[in-house]
């Protein structure tokens, strides 16, 4: 089932995340929802907050290549265990901040630790797009957003534009 996906700003998109304590039948669906509501928008990551879910769970698959089979992966809990002293530049966008993309800089490579859909702990090592997008999803769940990796006057003028835009969406 596809979700509706929250708009910035909007106040449970700032909020911190509690982990995920069991995995009930409840939660494997809510998972798979996340997962189909991600390749709809179209994106590369989502976070339950976004759905409004404030949960400790992410999805991603940033396989993008034409032809190439998707990898779509589910982390319950997911943390950074360590993350490279060297930096990567890419220019994010978000799928609750719709048409707007800055340049942040992250570590290049981190090692993430996490929970999958059969309950199983997992560690993996991550770079170039997947480590920026793992990171980004983390940091929905502790009630951060791209936007706030910015200078305030860039994030002011995207915050308008967003107020701006759920104003417009709601009268059509």
């Amino acid at each position: 089932m596809i979700r509706p996906i929250l708009i910035h700003p909007d106040p449970r998109l700032k909020k911190q995340c509690d982990p995920v304590e069991d995995l009930s039948d409840a939660r494997r669906k809510l998972a798979k929802d996340m997962l189909e509501t991600m390749y709809d928008a179209p994106g590369i990551g989502l976070a339950a907050p976004q759905i409004g879910v404030l949960e400790r769970l992410i999805t991603l698959d940033c396989v993008k290549e034409q032809g190439e089979a998707p990898a779509p992966l589910v982390m319950f809990n997911p943390e950074i265990l360590s993350a490279s002293g060297d930096t990567n530049v890419y220019e994010e966008g978000c799928l609750s901040i719709p048409e707007q993309y800055a340049e942040v800089t992250r570590p290049k490579e981190v090692r993430v630790g996490w929970i999958d859909m059969d309950g199983n702990p997992q560690e993996r090592d991550f770079d170039g797009l997947w480590a920026t997008c793992v990171q980004h999803e983390i940091d929905h769940l502790n009630g951060t957003l791209f936007i706030d990796h910015l200078k305030p006057l860039k994030r002011q003028m995207i915050t308008r534009k967003m107020v701006k835009f759920k104003r417009e969406r709601s009268r059509a």
